[in-house]
């Protein structure tokens, strides 16, 4: 676990977000990687797109159903 207020730079970085990306890729979703490894969603979301990393669209029914 990383801590919330330290720089993930250079071979760092990259290892992460290989590690992510092989994660996310297994599917896990943002939020489960980001709880897990103790950084922000916009983190996890940031390293995955900096790693290549073709992001899935959203999940369930984004529709909203009418009132009955």
């Amino acid at each position: 676990m990383l801590g919330r207020r330290v720089h993930v730079t250079g071979p760092a970085r990259l290892k992460l977000g290989a590690e992510l990306k092989k994660a996310y890729s297994a599917g896990a979703s943002i939020r489960t990687l980001a709880h897990g490894c103790g950084r922000s969603y916009g983190f996890v979301h940031r390293l995955l797109t900096e790693a290549g990393t073709t992001l899935r669209t959203r999940g369930g029914d984004t529709r909203r159903h009418a009132a009955r």
